[in-house]
């Protein structure tokens, strides 16, 4: 009991070289999308069930995160292979065995516990592809490691566009590109990249893609295409951040959400909620928590020693930008609908799960970083 005891102590103890800049960030983030999920929750009188859920997601995936950052991150490097292999499997395992959630059979639901395997999988894929990278760095990328580090991204993505969940292959391939791009990538790669996209995307359009996801698609392209349909989404997101103001109509006062008119109110669209209900300050708010992240991630990159130690924290900051990015494109009209979440904010206990473990990682590597 002793040894547990002073065990934990050491942990706590290690914290004290963490980063409270991102614990703060991160704080932020989690505290406005609690209160959006609770502001819908009153609307739809689920006796604040999925806030439950939420902040019992939270406080697991919190723990963890503690754990992880009280580890040694260059431990995970030695596992890559075993944790990229058993996503591949998870994946394979949900198209047969998983639940249908929003026209995706991307799921797996245990009574009032569900997971999405997705999300673990862009976890694995960030430390298999920095392990990757960190072992075979070059003045030039070549297209030897061009061609081995899309083949380990090339599998979750069609396993992912499967399902289909176009939204999450997305985001696996933008950080595989990501890594690319910081690897030193030459430009007629992109060109040749840009080609092989396209053939995919018309693929997956003739043989993937299902008819909801067709509609978002055109209705990017054509706002009025379907106006009631897959148009009415991205309309009423884009009147309720409009209709916030300032100082916004007060928390549980928003017409968008509290009237139903916004659907995907606490996931898809929990940024038009948090813009409606606390306006401009609110959105200052939340976006000025994510620049702060990303701003303790460009330090981290540049203070780091090591190859390993770059790239994971590259492809953590990545993972965190193309979330926000498609998540707030979609608010504002910019990019399809996708079911792309904003990260920490909206609602989804795998999702939260992901980032706090992403966070965890990041807090090992400045805990070693500044140790040794």
């Amino acid at each position: 009991m002793m040894s547990l005891f002073r065990l934990a102590n050491l942990r706590v103890t290690k914290l004290r070289g963490a980063d409270w800049f991102i614990v703060l960030a991160a704080f932020v983030l989690i505290l406005f999308g609690l209160a959006a999920i609770y502001s819908v929750d009153l609307s739809r009188g689920t006796e604040l069930f999925n806030i439950k859920k939420q902040l019992l997601a939270i406080v697991i995936a919190g723990i963890f995160a503690f754990f992880l950052a009280t580890s040694n991150y260059k431990l995970l490097r030695n596992y890559s292979l075993i944790l990229y292999i058993f996503g591949i499997m998870i994946l394979v395992a949900v198209l047969f065995f998983g639940t249908t959630v929003r026209g995706a059979r991307g799921w797996f639901v245990f009574d009032l516990v569900s997971l999405q395997p997705v999300e673990y999988m862009k976890f694995v894929l960030i430390l298999a592809l920095a392990s990757y990278f960190s072992q075979r760095a070059r003045p030039l990328f070549g297209i030897r490691e061009c061609l081995e580090s899309a083949l380990i991204s090339f599998l979750p993505i069609i396993l992912t566009l499967l399902q289909p969940d176009f939204g999450s292959a997305i985001i696996l391939a933008g950080i595989w590109f990501c890594f690319a791009l910081f690897a030193g990538m030459r430009f007629r790669f992109i060109v040749s990249l840009a080609g092989i996209f396209s053939a995919l995307f018309l693929f997956s359009w003739e043989f993937l893609f299902v008819a909801y996801q067709k509609a978002r698609i055109l209705t990017f392209f054509d706002p009025t295409f379907d106006p009631l349909g897959q148009g009415y989404n991205v309309s009423q997101a884009m009147i309720a951040i409009g209709a916030g103001g300032w100082l916004g109509r007060g928390l549980g006062f928003g017409s968008q959400s509290q009237l139903k008119f916004l659907p995907e109110s606490q996931t898809d669209f929990i940024f038009a909620v948090i813009a409606e209900e606390l306006g401009f300050l609110g959105v200052v708010l939340v976006l000025g928590a994510f620049a702060l992240l990303f701003l303790r991630f460009a330090f981290i990159v540049r203070a780091s020693r090591d190859n390993f130690s770059a790239f994971l924290v590259i492809g953590i900051a990545c993972a965190f930008f193309l979330q926000i990015l498609v998540n707030i494109g979609m608010n504002l009209g910019l990019f399809p609908v996708t079911g792309i979440g904003l990260p920490l904010v909206s609602y989804g206990g795998s999702s939260v799960a992901l980032f706090l473990v992403l966070l965890g990682v990041i807090q090992s590597v400045v805990i070693h970083e500044k140790r040794s």
